[in-house]
Order: structure tokens, then sequence, then C-alpha cells
């Protein structure tokens, strides 16, 4: 099918054509379009989704291109979409990727400049996104997690154990007199309401029984649906997109549900979302022909938008209407596969950083006791929203620190210590861990009533395994002679990984590090090259980057610590039994300084400072830390024997001591730069 732009657009200028033709491919979990887009027309086709993604995707460019009577030469860009889009290459044809969720976005407001909110609903999924409409970018967004409720696999299975196809469902549902109510928000347990009422349906008037299951279905569906849009908010105009947007009865218990109309289209917005790409096509094209003077939207990463987005999921969070599980956790030897598998929802407490909730939480400790385990306690008795609503607490014994504090925090919450092995090589070791996995496991089904499926467990593993393959792709963009961002930004990306659910947070990443890979690799950086490892680096404690970055203008390219890169740059194996591959996977992580041996940790150290190519190391550890602080002499002695310098500096969560941290740092930056412009032989500072 083909559509004329400009009857599509009446008087509204058209700004996304490009001088050779464009494409864009989505390829949904059920359905794969195409939009061939030229400086006059839309060329649009649809084909089933395949087992072979790349064969799906040829198809599309095959027919699109005997549609527009074209040649694969005629081409000048493709950019794919949607759940196969990672699966994808052409080698004759300049291409890119874009997540579903922007080219969504763009698809919408290029037709429709005028939209705000958009709700799309697809096979496996449903989105509600907010867009800003002078870009077509992506303000807000919020999808499903993990349950197939108000998405287009429910409305199929719906359709089958009615006896209709799926067109016929809709209309079906539009002739209802009294729907259905299907309370049920498990699609499992839904089918089981479905069989009831359709067994009751068939002795009485058949026809209207169904309409009024129909009409059920979509009300149980429409309801999922409008609480995301109620998490972003909606605006005026709405817009309908994917699949389920051409089902009649959708967009009419939709838009009766949420009080507002969508636009009516004249274009097929289940095609919005290749639509989206093709104009992304034209976006990369231009930058393909190189203008100078455009280098700057290269980036285009705002890092202010996942501080919202951090800032939505923890409102999300500690909203607790509804009948969801919320589990806090401390330590990143947690295994959070397994919280994912077990459905609950789930968030790190390692706010820190203000010596007010040191203070409260130094009531129930002895003053040795780090700034941090004294915050997680201060987070609880001073009644921190994130904290109080969580309905359990899950620890794995670090510290003798943070084991008192979670003993202490027991009186607020209910609370489980599971033990962590120090020896990480011993075969006992891993047999052991894997036992206390399991233990966690079969604490998780005792609260939330649900067992946990290996199948899930192996899923989620998979999961987390792309999220830490792609944090550790974007940190090393931090090698390259110009990094593309700084560690307080990378420190947000690794923020967004303990608060936002990992569902959402995959193409959040994938966006991210397609903006950062475009970004040219300029050599005229002069900035020092800085590595900080040691202690925890709270969510709050950023004073000392604050310093480092913006004050002296260095540039820290890797940490070592557990709040950086260090828990990114391993992965879990995804095959064989799931707990042992937990128990090993988590032990083999980069280690712990409390983990046995020593030499492990600061070896590893050692080679993540050469494979960054750092000017120095600032090793920070908290006051009274018996991790770091106790260790510390093995770190210098190591960082001296590469001749890397290093400077150790201990820290709290105090005012007052940034003229002193700020001239200490800059006493070390003053070695540094006297070490690149004359050969010093070994140099190192232990200030």
């Amino acid at each position: 099918m083909n559509y004329s732009i400009k009857k599509l657009t009446g008087n509204t200028p058209w700004k996304f054509a490009w001088d050779k033709p464009v494409i864009g491919l989505d390829l949904g979990s059920r359905a794969s379009k195409g939009v061939l887009l030229t400086q006059e027309k839309i060329y649009t086709t649809l084909i089933p989704t395949g087992l072979y993604m790349q064969e799906t995707a040829n198809e599309l460019l095959k027919k699109l291109l005997k549609i527009a009577r074209l040649k694969r030469a005629d081409i000048g860009y493709i950019v794919s979409t949607g759940y196969g889009r990672i699966s994808l290459s052409f080698t004759d044809i300049p291409f890119e990727v874009v997540t579903e969720i922007s080219c969504h976005a763009m698809g919408a407001h290029a037709l429709y400049p005028s939209t705000r909110t958009i709700i799309d609903i697809g096979g496996q999924d449903s989105k509600a996104i907010k867009v800003d409409k002078n870009s077509g970018k992506v303000v807000d967004f919020v999808m499903n997690d993990k349950c197939a409720a108000g998405t287009g696999q429910f409305l199929e299975k719906a359709a089958v154990l009615l006896g209709l196809n799926l067109e016929e469902l809709g209309n079906s549902a539009l002739l209802a007199t009294k729907p259905a109510q299907i309370s049920s928000q498990c699609v499992v347990f839904a089918e089981s309401e479905m069989i009831s009422l359709r067994a009751k349906g068939a002795r009485q008037n058949d026809s209207e029984a169904i309409a009024n299951i129909a009409a059920g279905i979509h009300y149980s569906a429409a309801r999922r649906v409008r609480n995301l849009l109620g998490r972003v908010g909606s605006e005026p105009d709405l817009i309908f997109t994917g699949g389920v947007s051409n089902n009649p009865g959708m967009r009419h218990v939709l838009e009766e549900l949420i009080g507002e109309p969508f636009i009516k289209t004249s274009f097929d917005m289940i095609y919005a979302g290749a639509l989206g790409a093709a104009v992304y096509a034209t976006q990369h094209a231009a930058k393909i022909r190189g203008a100078e003077d455009t280098i700057h939207e290269y980036r285009g990463v705002d890092f202010s938008a996942i501080a919202t987005l951090i800032e939505h999921q923890y409102e999300a969070f500690i909203d607790t209407n509804d009948d969801d599980t919320r589990v806090g956790y401390l330590c990143s030897y947690t295994p959070l596969e397994l919280l994912n598998a077990a459905g609950v929802k789930h968030t790190r407490l390692f706010k820190a950083g203000h010596s007010d909730t040191v203070a409260a939480g130094e009531l129930y400790t002895q003053s040795v006791f780090c700034d941090f385990s004294k915050s997680f306690i201060g987070g609880f008795k001073e009644g921190d929203p994130l904290y109080t609503s969580i309905d359990k607490l899950y620890n794995f014994h670090t510290c003798a620190a943070l084991k008192r504090a979670s003993e202490v925090v027991e009186q607020f919450v209910p609370t489980k210590l599971l033990n962590l092995p120090k020896l990480r090589d011993s075969e006992d070791s891993r047999r052991f861990f894997r036992d206390e996995i399991i233990a966690f496991k079969n604490d998780l089904v005792t609260l939330t009533g649900h067992d946990v499926q290996e199948a899930a467990i192996h899923e989620q593993i998979g999961l987390y395994n792309q999220l830490r393959r792609l944090l550790k792709s974007i940190s090393e963009l931090r090698k390259r002679e110009h990094p593309p961002l700084s560690g307080k930004e990378f420190l947000e990306l690794v923020r967004a990984y303990y608060y936002v659910p990992a569902e959402q947070l995959l193409p959040v990443y994938e966006d991210i590090y397609r903006q950062l890979s475009a970004v040219p690799d300029r050599s005229e950086n002069d900035r020092l090259r800085i590595m900080i490892a040691g202690s925890i680096v709270g969510d709050g404690d950023r004073r000392l980057l604050d310093i480092i970055e913006d004050e002296l203008g260095l540039q820290v390219v890797v940490e070592d610590h557990c709040t950086g890169l260090k828990p990114f740059y391993h992965t879990i194996r995804e095959q064989d039994d799931p707990y042992q591959a937990l128990a090993d996977g988590y032990l083999d992580q980069a280690p712990c300084a409390r983990m046995k041996t020593l030499e492990d940790n600061v070896e590893f150290s050692g080679q993540l400072a050469r494979e960054y190519d750092v000017d120095g190391v600032l090793y920070v550890y908290l006051k009274f830390c018996s991790c770091y602080g106790v260790t510390k002499k093995g770190f210098l002695d190591h960082f001296q024997s590469l001749d890397i310098p290093v400077i150790d500096i201990s820290s709290d969560y105090s005012e007052s001591d940034h003229g002193q941290l700020k001239t200490r740092i800059e006493a070390f930056i003053e070695v540094l730069n006297a070490r690149r412009s004359a050969d010093y032989g070994k140099i190192a500072v232990n200030a």
C-alpha cells in the first residue's frame, strides 16, 4: 500500500524526506512491518514474523522494493526496530537500529505533530509513551512488566477460546449489552474465568454471551493499559499505535476508560514504528554526509532524562496502591535474576551522602561503623518512603557493619540475612552458595505465594546478561581519547540499573549505546584520565565526583567499586543448572575486598587501570570501612608496582572537608601533569 504524504499532512510542512529513499523495518513478535519513504510517498507492507529475523527482514525489503519499483542500490539507509532488530545486518546498505519506543514516538510525531501521548499495544507488550511535540523525542515511558495481560497475545488467546478470529473479537465487543466481569490480573486465571463464562453462555443466548465476554476481555486488558498511562500522565493529543490499534473494541474501551478520544488517523498506525524508523533513517543518512556543523548532534543523550526516569520509578515503587510485593536489598552479590523471576518489585537500598541520616542511624550503632551502614539504618529511622515501602529486606553477609545494620533494621521491616562465602575458588564454597541461593528462592516463594520456575530464572539470567554487556560496552567507550560521557553520567546509568525494571531499562541502554557510539572520537582531549577505586559510592554521594570533574576538570574513565563498572564486568553462564550458574557467576564477578584471596581484587583493579589507560588512581574508602580501609596497603603497593600514581582518600558524609579534599587532589594533579611533561620514571603518590 502507498500513501501520499501531501494528502496525509495537508498544510502541515513535511520535514522528514531525504534525497534518496530510506527504509524502516519493524520486526514485531507476531507481525513485521516495513515502510519505504520517499520525498512524496510512504510505501507500506506487512508479513508474519518468521523463525529467522534476517529472512523476514529480507522478505520485507524485497516486497517494499517491488511495490515502489526500486532497486537495493536506490536505498540510502535502513533503520530497524522492534522485537528482532538486534539480529539484523545489511552489508550493502548503511544500517542502524533504534528502539521501538523511540520509533513509535517519532512515527506518530511525523504525521501528527500535536501528539503528546501514545498508547502502543503490540503482540508481546504494551507501552504508554509521553512525547515532546516539538521534536518527537520520548519524554517518558512505561511498559508492561513480564505479563501478557493488556497485549495482543492476550486478545489472541481470548479470541481462540471464544471461537472467533482476532478481527471478529473487537467487533463482537461493540455489541455487548452487559460486559462480563473478568477481574484476574493474570492471563492464566483470566483464561479460566473466560472458560467458565463461555460454558454458562452456551446454555443461554450464545451470541449475546460471547459479545459480553468479549467486552469483558477488552475492559480487563484496557484497565492494565490505563494504569500504565496513569504512571506517565495523559496529555492530549492521544494517539493509538501498534497492531491492536486496529481493534475497534479496544479503541472504544480505552477511550471510555481514559476519558479522552484518540486522534483519528488516515494512516494505519500499525506502521507507526516502521515509519519512525524510516524517519530516523533520514537523520542517519544526513549524518553520513558528514556536515561538520552537526557534529554536536551526534551525542543526543540527555542524561537528565535518565534522572527523570529514575525519579519516576522511585515514585512508582513507593506508591503501594497495588498488590505487588516489594523487596529491598543491599549488596551487589544479590542475584537480581531470582527477584525478577519471582515477580517482585525490587530496589537496592544504597541512598547515602547526608550527615543527618548518618546521625539518625548512629543512635543504633557504635561510632566506628562506616557512614554507609549508619545511613542505611537512618533511612528506616527517618521514615524514608523508599525504605519503608518494602515488604522484606534481603542482605548477604559481606562485612560485619552491614550484618549488624541489617539485624538492627529487623525492628522496622522483616529481614533475612543470607551467607556469602569468602573463599571464591573453593568447590565447597560454590556448593554452599548454591544452597544459599536456593534458600533465597524458597523464601521468595513463601513471601509471594508463587513458585519460581527454573525456565524463568534462565530467562532472567539472559536478560541481566544483556544489561551487563551493554553497561560494559558503554563504559568501554570511555577508553577513547575523547570519552563521550563523564564518570558522573556513567554512574547515573548504573543508578538506573538498581531502580528501573530490567525489561524497561534494556531498550534505554540500547538507545544510549547507539547514540554514544556515534560520537566522533576526537583526539585533542588533554584531560587527565582518572580511575576511582575502593568503597561503595552511594546514591547521593557525588561530592568527590563534583570536585574531580566539575571543579578540577579531570575525566573519570573507570570505577573499581560496587556501584560503578565493577559488577558488570562479567556475565553469568546461561546454560545448565540455574542455581549453580548464579552461584558461580556471582562468586566469579569482579571481587569485593572482603573476598579471599585479596590478590584477586588487587590484580583486577590494576588490570582495569591499565585497560583504561589511566593517568592516576583515587583510592577512596569510607572511614572505618573494614574491607577497604584495612586492605588499602595491598592496593597502593600494587599500583606503585605498575608505575601508576595513586592517592588514597578517607571520606565520610560530612560537609566540612571540601577545601581539604580539593587541595589534596590539586596536589595530585600537579604530580600527574609533571609526569606527562617529563620522564620521571616510577612515580607513585600516597598522600
